[in-house]
Parts: structure tokens; sequence; C-alpha cells
């Protein structure tokens, strides 16, 4: 059985829990099981029980600001109709 770094782990973790990926994908992307993270995320959570609301808001925030920069790149035409919303009038 291969023992992962505490930093190893913390990253996974956090992947599942800001990238909105499934945790099956990210497991797989990371070569590690499914049973594996999931205990990871459960310990994680239990560890992190006195851990205020703002820090669950704080992920929320960092998942959106992803999200958002993924549609941008993705999407670069909606980029300038949205900077410039009366342009398509001109």
């Amino acid at each position: 059985m291969i023992k992962h770094s505490e930093e190893f782990q913390r990253e996974a973790i956090r992947i599942v829990l800001t990238s909105g990926l499934p945790r099956k994908r990210v497991a797989a992307d990371l070569g590690i099981s499914l049973s594996t993270l999931t205990r990871w995320i459960s310990l994680h959570r239990q560890e992190n029980l006195s851990v205020s609301p703002d820090t669950d808001l704080a992920l929320e925030n960092e998942r959106l600001r992803l999200e958002s920069r993924v549609l941008w790149e993705e999407y670069p035409s909606w980029a300038s109709a949205i900077s410039h919303p009366f342009s398509v009038f001109s």
C-alpha cells in the first residue's frame, strides 16, 4: 500500500471540495481509489467540525471563481458582449 503525504491528501481534498468535479474522476486523475479519497474527505470533515461557516462560503466562492474563469475562457465572445452590451446595436 502506498502512503501518500499529508500535502497530497490535502490537495486531493481541496480539488474535490472546490472544483465541482465528481469524486470518482478526481480519484482516477490522481491515481487513487475512490474509497481512499472518500475516507480522506470524511476524516477531514471530522477534524474540521469546529470550523466556522465562513469556511464553507470561502470554498464556495473559490469554486464559483474557478467556474467563472473556465466559462470566460471557453466563451470569449461572451466576454466582449458582456463588457460592451450596447456594441451589438452599433
